[in-house]
């Protein structure tokens, strides 16, 4: 199962340690629940459900918190090594499932804290058939001020303002099963900033505090043109 050798990885390369005691030479993952991505049925989400180059966004690990879910169709980059905007340094493994083709990545611009909304999202992946004079092909591209991530390599800055890459979703897949959990986070987080500046607009989507409540069992992944009614793309 790649769980394990997903286990062994982190491991290796980072030893478990509480968020007030990372240094900046090495940022180590953070934690949460070990979350099962279902269908818009409620099922259980299959690997060979992901159709390739697609945008697909689920909640993690708040139920306010949106992300990517990508199946790029060919292996990801393997160890790469990332630094945050304070300078702290990680390294993304890769992506999991077969040919580790499979992605995930907050969903939050780490230049203004863009995100998708069921309105509108000025930040989705581009492939081929959606790049354009202003965003390149096989990124992912945030219209604001035109940051561009390589969810190839870990969401590094290709390209734009942006001071960071995009937090990875630590990802677990069951080869048994065919099945994929969330479990954690990688890199840069922005999630306190994120509350802070959407705080009101959080508090009337999600229902009071829930906003900032864990996702627990299970989150539900959807298309990005199912949840959101228009996607800018500039």
């Amino acid at each position: 199962m790649q769980r394990r050798e997903f286990i062994k990885a982190c491991a290796a390369t980072c030893a478990l340690a509480a968020p007030d005691a990372l240094s900046a030479q090495d940022l180590k993952p953070r934690f949460y629940s070990r979350t099962q991505l279902l269908n818009e049925f409620g099922g259980p989400l299959r690997a060979a459900d992901l159709v390739v180059d697609r945008n697909y966004i689920f909640h993690y690990p708040f139920e306010a918190t949106p992300c990517f879910l990508l199946n790029l169709g060919k292996p990801t980059v393997r160890d790469v090594e990332l630094k945050t905007e304070d300078g702290s340094a990680y390294k993304w493994s890769g992506g999991v499932g077969p040919k580790r083709a499979i992605v995930g990545f907050s969903a939050i611009c780490a230049h203004r804290l863009n995100y998708p909304t069921p309105q509108v999202s000025f930040i989705s992946y581009r492939d081929k058939s959606t790049a354009s004079s202003t965003a390149r092909a096989n990124v992912i591209h945030c219209c604001s001020e035109h940051s561009e991530y390589d969810p190839a390599a870990g969401a590094k800055v290709v390209s734009g303002p942006a001071p960071q890459p995009l937090s990875a979703v630590l990802l677990e897949y069951d080869t048994k099963s065919d099945g994929l959990y969330a479990v954690g986070t990688l890199g840069g987080e922005l999630f306190d900033a994120f509350f802070a500046k959407f705080e009101f607009k959080l508090a009337m989507e999600h229902g009071g505090s829930k906003a900032r409540q864990k996702v627990a069992d299970g989150a539900v992944v959807k298309d990005l043109q199912q949840f959101c009614r228009q996607q800018i793309r500039c």
